[in-house]
């Protein structure tokens, strides 16, 4: 350990990484037992918490001097930042008036079986029509509405406390 001020970033990133389980094992628990399957944007925000939650972990347990937190607050920011933008596209397509709405394409599955990666990624983020479908709410607002949310929010707590003195 290096000393007493890096503990403030390490419960921090403990933080960080424990919310991003959580709304993963919630994200899952909606897919496999109320049986809501994600659209290819969902997934990709779901790989936007990963990344967040995995830089979190290692930031927890890694316990760096000032310039390693400033690198897993930027990691786990940057995480942030792409699933911010993964989310404003998804809330854009659930914004779209329904003719305007793009058709639905074959499933992400199907997509990464078929397709070169950079084809996919492509095709994922101009979306698709059961992007724009919303199936769940929470106080009126869809799921790429509180992903948006938390993406912010949990990009905040290691840059605050990144900044600890050694």
């Amino acid at each position: 350990m290096t000393s007493q001020n890096t503990t403030p970033f390490r419960y921090a990133a403990g933080t960080v990484f424990l919310i991003c389980a959580l709304l993963l094992g919630y994200a899952y628990w909606l897919q496999h037992v109320d049986f809501l399957d994600p659209c290819p944007l969902c997934i990709f925000q779901r790989l936007a918490f990963f990344w967040m939650g995995a830089a979190a972990l290692a930031a927890a347990v890694h316990d760096p001097g000032p310039f390693g937190r400033a690198v897993y607050a930027l990691v786990t920011a940057l995480g942030g930042m792409v699933g911010s933008l993964i989310a404003g596209r998804h809330i854009y397509l659930q914004t779209l008036p329904p003719d305007q709405v793009p058709e639905c394409g074959p499933g992400l599955e199907f997509m990464l079986s078929t397709l070169p990666w950079n084809d996919v990624v492509e095709k994922v983020l101009t979306g698709s029509g059961e992007c724009a479908d919303i199936s769940w709410t929470f106080l009126n607002l869809s799921m790429p509405w509180w992903t948006l949310f938390w993406f912010i929010a949990l990009s905040v707590p290691l840059a605050v406390f990144a900044r600890g003195r050694t």
